[in-house]
């Protein structure tokens, strides 16, 4: 019973994240951050996000560092005032190059095509 909370939970999560990462004004931020996954442990504590920046691994690196650096604080308050949640997880944001691998793959299908 208590999984169906916290994937309930997850997806809330990922969606309101994807709303404020727009919001956040920080020039280190990548506007075209997304969010790939979010991962909430069990007692609802902590929450792993993974993020991906269309412009390159560089650039995903950069947006994390400042994400977990300067930004964690706001977004948590802004995620708690928003889900009115009573545990609001601690964020930890992680560079995943999902979108770059991807593209990737689909550059070399594309050249076996031709």
């Amino acid at each position: 019973m208590p999984g169906y909370k916290i994937n309930r939970v997850t997806s809330d999560i990922k969606l309101c994240l994807s709303e404020l990462l727009r919001e956040v004004k920080d020039p280190r931020i990548s506007k075209l951050l997304s969010i790939v996954k979010v991962n909430v442990s069990g007692d609802m504590s902590y929450a792993d996000i993974y993020v991906s920046a269309i412009e390159g691994s560089e650039k995903t690196a950069e947006s994390v560092k400042a994400l977990n650096k300067s930004a964690a604080g706001y977004i948590r308050r802004e995620l708690g005032q928003r889900m009115k949640l009573r545990k609001v997880p601690e964020l930890k944001f992680i560079a995943d190059n999902s979108i770059e691998t991807s593209a990737h793959i689909s550059r070399i299908i594309e050249s076996f095509k031709k």
